[in-house]
């Protein structure tokens, strides 16, 4: 009987727990505005690529996490944030990097509404290519985490 309360009690715990946790979530799921956030990501991106078109080095990198990785078209081409800067920086010196523009994007939240994943088609110099990564919310801003051109 006594190993019989016990484990009721735990499950009562564990289920209190359970739920706290869950509205928790909730909360933050209700004050969520996917749309919103999907606008707010999509204007980050578009300012991406308006940042390398007119070769501003400050804010294009401003868009990445500070842990961010780039994975570039060629195969030798995965940079951290440093990395990547340093590829680029003779490019945004030269006061012209890279144009690219968005043609279409689908844009994805995890249940948290923390991390969003996306890709998108590109018109560039390159022709039609293809961007995705992963952005995360630090504070009020979207911040690229990972990206695959």
């Amino acid at each position: 009987m006594k190993a019989l309360k016990k484990v009721l009690l735990l499950i009562f715990t564990v289920g209190i727990f359970a739920c706290n946790q869950t509205k928790n979530n909730l909360t933050h799921i209700l004050n969520f505005d996917a749309d919103k956030e999907e606008i707010e990501i999509g204007n980050m991106l578009d300012s991406l690529n308006t940042a390398a078109a007119k070769a501003d080095f400050k804010s294009y990198f401003n868009f990445y996490a500070d842990s961010a990785v780039f994975t570039g078209t060629d195969a030798t081409e995965r940079w951290n944030k440093t990395e990547f800067m340093n590829y680029a920086k003779p490019f945004f010196d030269r006061g012209k990097a890279w144009s690219f523009t968005s043609i279409q994007r689908n844009i994805y939240f995890d249940k948290t509404g923390e991390t969003a994943w996306f890709d998108k088609l590109l018109n560039t110099q390159m022709k039609i290519c293809r961007g995705s990564g992963v952005a995360v919310k630090e504070g009020k801003s979207w911040k690229i985490k990972q990206y695959i051109l």
